[in-house]
């Protein structure tokens, strides 16, 4: 013991000595660094000074430290950013459901204003713009130079009043202008409607009503098919979902899952690591589900479209998504300004990261553009009919059904008919809703397949998601 005991002191002795030698240096280092940070703070208020004494016109002081701060902070990432009283008051409105202006989602890349999504049933959806898009003018005037804030005042104004914008597209040889009427956004943030016997769940945001907002339209859309047993399954459309609040997007992906991790961020510190899992019940009822996801579904929308793919909930069909999936919380500065900061990164529960490579479906589909057709193909040469048939044979044998089977023979049909229909419509959407109707023939349900393995993941507990708000 007393050999243990001494090697134990030893130990504590060298780690003394080891200390006292390097205390030294590593002070003298700490006092190197804070001194050059004075300097540099030194030379902030010195170039403040000389623009505040010297420059042709006299600044406003408040909008020069605004801006340096705002600066500060966009220099760190994208999503980054001063949010001044104006900027907060927007933000604010925006999580609880209305607000002014076009309707659209932007982010800036390489100085270029890019459409992230535009919002269902906005001035900017209705007149077509499309996520990729790039906005190079507004009213003529040029976007090039401006931090995304001065981009985005540039495209607010008076509802009521007109805008026109300037977009270069992929695909598309030469820039073309859009015109539109600015209106005040009112989120329907979701809508239900039912297709044959699937459910169609369409979410167009994340914001304090969409949890909520989902089990009305979900129980509603139930109910129009006439009962959870009449259900093939559900489809959950992401398309075009610029994101929103973190708690939302947790509380969504809850209501499909009855166990497991949902999502996890991982910031600076290991210890500030957090994780959220899914509580029992699933608002579907093990019913087969298709998450709809393309290029402009961004932020919350991938933390719900990667946990229930990596629970093997849902088949995950579309495009690749957007891929933001940093955490940017909100931090108060003053009593009307906060700052956006990014302070993690969003991992799914296989540990993927979402950040800049986005979730990947499961079946590659994409939107095909509609071809332009000549006027002279928009009428049919002939309205005979050309299809041939066994019931099309003259003199062929008849088939004697019952009224039940041959209105039952009817209804397939119409379902059939309607299905194709919307082939033309939303390519897309057909295609998840041929998926659900893939499955139900096999009976399949979602609580007899085996749950996907989840890795650890750093941190201990469960959050509350109340850090601050992602801002897709």
């Amino acid at each position: 013991m007393r050999q243990y005991l001494i090697a134990g002191l030893g130990g504590v002795l060298a780690g003394a000595l080891v200390t006292t030698q390097i205390a030294g240096p590593l002070l003298a280092q700490e006092t190197r660094g804070n001194a050059s940070v004075y300097q540099q703070l030194e030379l902030f208020g010195n170039i403040f000074e000389r623009i505040r004494s010297d420059y042709v016109e006299a600044p406003d002081d408040r909008e020069l430290i605004e801006a340096a701060i705002n600066g500060m902070l966009t220099s760190l990432d994208p999503h980054s950013g001063f949010l001044s009283a104006n900027d907060y008051s927007d933000m604010q409105t925006q999580t609880r459901g209305s607000f002014g202006g076009l309707g659209i989602e932007v982010s800036q890349e390489d100085g270029l204003v890019k459409v992230v999504a535009p919002i269902d049933d906005t001035p900017a959806a209705n007149a077509g713009v499309e996520p990729g898009d790039f906005i190079t003018h507004v009213n003529g005037e040029s976007l090039l130079g401006l931090t995304l804030d001065q981009a985005v005042d540039m495209m607010r104004g008076p509802v009521g009043s007109e805008i026109t914008v300037t977009i270069l597209r992929e695909g598309e040889s030469e820039p073309f202008d859009l015109t539109m009427t600015r209106d005040t956004i009112r989120l329907t943030v979701v809508r239900s409607r039912v297709e044959g016997h699937a459910v169609i769940l369409r979410v167009s945001t994340f914001n304090d009503e969409t949890y909520d907002t989902l089990r009305t339209e979900l129980d509603k859309a139930v109910e129009e098919a006439g009962g959870i047993d009449r259900v093939t399954g559900f489809v959950l459309d992401l398309r075009n979902n610029p994101g929103g609040l973190l708690n939302q997007a947790i509380n969504v992906s809850d209501a499909f899952l009855d166990a497991g991790e949902i999502v996890s961020t991982r910031g600076r510190n290991p210890e500030e690591s957090e994780r959220w899992n899914a509580e029992a019940g699933d608002l579907a009822q093990g019913k087969p589900m298709v998450v709809l996801i393309n290029g402009g579904s961004a932020s919350a929308s991938e933390i719900v479209a990667g946990a229930l793919q990596d629970h093997r909930r849902a088949i995950v069909v579309g495009e690749k998504s957007f891929g933001k999936g940093s955490v940017q919380t909100v931090m108060p500065v003053t009593s009307d300004s906060a700052i956006r900061l990014t302070t993690a990164r969003y991992y799914t529960p296989s540990g993927r990261s979402i950040q800049a490579l986005g979730v990947q479906p499961d079946i590659l589909v994409a939107q095909p553009r509609p071809a332009p057709r000549a006027e002279e193909e928009d009428e049919a040469r002939s309205a005979s009919s050309f299809r041939r048939s066994e019931a099309d044979l003259r003199g062929a044998l008849g088939n004697e059904v019952s009224d039940d089977d041959r209105q039952q023979m009817e209804t397939e049909a119409a379902e059939l008919a309607a299905t194709a229909a919307l082939r033309e419509e939303d390519y897309q959407l057909a295609y998840a809703v041929d998926i659900l109707k893939g499955l139900a023939a096999v009976n399949f349900r979602a609580d007899q397949v085996p749950a996907a393995a989840t890795p650890a993941v750093t941190g201990e507990g469960a959050g509350s998601g109340t850090t601050g708000a992602d801002q897709g």
